[in-house]
């Protein structure tokens, strides 16, 4: 599901539980993420499955990237292995950060 960084941060904020991912290479997780955010690169795509199999797949999850393609593209896949709460952050970290919400760098 799309959502747009105000009820993304609203709804991640209600679940504390969920987990947080970042799609985006290491270098770019490096110069600046949301807090608490776990780095799993999309495009290491071998890595990225086998991080997937050891997830809770009734979990919530919440994935961002740069601008939302990715984390778009995460979620589908997902969805595909049988999650079925992923939330994308609709503008990426950029977004986020465009908002005004806090990231760590």
């Amino acid at each position: 599901m799309n959502l747009k960084p105000i009820d993304w941060k609203k709804k991640k904020e209600l679940e504390s539980d969920a987990l947080c991912l970042d799609v985006r290479t290491k270098q770019e997780f490096d110069d600046g993420h949301l807090v608490d955010s776990i780095n799993v690169d999309l495009y290491d795509a071998a890595k990225f499955v086998k991080y997937l199999n050891d997830l809770d797949k009734k979990k919530s999850y919440y994935i961002y990237c740069r601008s939302g393609k990715r984390s778009l593209a995460a979620c589908e896949i997902m969805n595909e292995l049988g999650f079925n709460n992923t939330y994308n952050l609709e503008s990426g970290y950029m977004g986020w950060i465009d908002s005004g919400y806090e990231s760590v760098k």
